[in-house]
């Protein structure tokens, strides 16, 4: 399963690289939302949530939807720019509409287009996931221009606490991944450039589409108006892709390559394997790697019955890459990343034992 972009026809100056703030910062608010995708990055969480004010702590537990499962679309930059300030600026000039909907696919899952014949289900959905998201859609919806500016100052206040320190930190990586990266694609095209950004990432042979190795059927088109590739430190090991209708490809990748774990045995290895033979299961494990989801919220992603995805669950506990929670009246599901991401390495490790 593949998201392809289509450049046919497209310069290849219309591919651009480029570090954002706005990018960066972002990846920075989803090691603090969701720090188990992120191990070696739990001292630096540990260390920023301890040092916040406590209303900038509760401002981003009251907005983290907009960045926690998966970033909103209008904070990854099609064109990025040096100052935080700048990009936030842009964010601004975005409608209300606009905005209202990459939030609420963002919040609340799904495919919520036009925020008013979508507001029962994205208030539904919203539920489901807690009484905080609940109340953030509610509010999103009823006056999204100060929910927008509450938004805004709660990242500007970011810049302060912690992101000013971190980009400093990674500049130079940054930099020096961005002059690697053009440099490729000044002397040996496109292909090159996008086989130095990810294995996942590929020029289809016709050299007239971006293919992206994601575990879902999607297609977008980057005509007239090209794709934005954003170097990323703190979005590791995330290739983030925004491909939602109306907005510029851009493509967030990691710079570092993840570290190696320990292995595990043969017959945990074997049975994760088995695990993951089900081409169901993969699909339940993508929607699961973006947040914690209850067994109907998988159904209704997927359009499969409740007992369906619930023996696929089951065989995915069995394996240990997802573990189960009783929150309230839901049962939220939860991708084990760390087991998932040694995989590989088990593998080989227990082959040549």
């Amino acid at each position: 399963m593949t998201l392809r972009i289509d450049i046919s026809g497209l310069p290849s100056e219309r591919l651009r690289f480029a570090a954002s703030p706005l990018a960066e910062l972002t990846a920075m608010l989803h090691v603090l939302a969701e720090p188990g995708h992120h191990p070696q990055l739990a001292d630096w969480a540990d260390g920023v949530w301890a040092g916040l004010p406590p209303e900038l702590a509760e401002r981003l537990r009251e907005a983290e939807f907009l960045w926690r499962s998966s970033q909103a679309d209008f904070l990854l930059p099609a064109r990025p720019r040096p100052d935080l300030a700048d990009e936030l600026d842009d964010v601004d000039r975005i409608d209300d509409e606009t905005y209202v909907t990459a939030a609420l696919v963002t919040t609340c899952g799904g495919d919520n287009r036009g925020r008013l014949a979508a507001r029962e289900r994205a208030l539904d959905l919203a539920q489901a996931r807690g009484a905080r998201q609940e109340a953030f859609a509610e509010r999103l919806l009823a006056d999204p221009a100060a929910v927008r500016a509450r938004v805004r100052h709660t990242l500007e206040q970011c810049a302060d606490a912690f992101f000013d320190a971190a980009w400093t930190s990674v500049a130079v990586r940054l930099a020096t991944d961005l002059r690697l990266k053009n440099d490729l694609l000044r002397r040996q095209g496109v292909g090159a450039a996008l086989a130095s950004v990810s294995g996942a990432i590929a020029l289809a042979p016709d050299g007239d589409c971006i293919v992206v190795d994601k575990l879902q059927d999607k297609a977008t088109a980057a005509h007239g108006t090209g794709v934005t590739f954003i170097p990323s430190v703190f979005g590791r090991p995330h290739l983030v892709v925004v491909h939602a209708p109306g907005w510029q490809p851009v493509v967030q990748y990691p710079v570092a390559e993840p570290d190696p774990s320990e292995p595990v045995s043969l017959e945990t290895v074997t049975l994760r394997l088995e695990a993951l033979s089900h081409p169901v299961r993969l699909r339940l494990l993508r929607t699961l790697a973006r947040g914690p989801h209850t067994t109907g919220e998988l159904a209704h992603t997927w359009g499969l019955s409740l007992p369906e995805v619930s023996r696929h669950l089951a065989a995915l506990r069995r394996a240990g890459l997802v573990t189960a929670r009783r929150q309230g009246r839901y049962v939220r599901h939860t991708l084990n990343l760390p087991e998932l991401t040694a995989l590989g390495t088990d593998l080989l490790a227990a082959v040549l034992r």
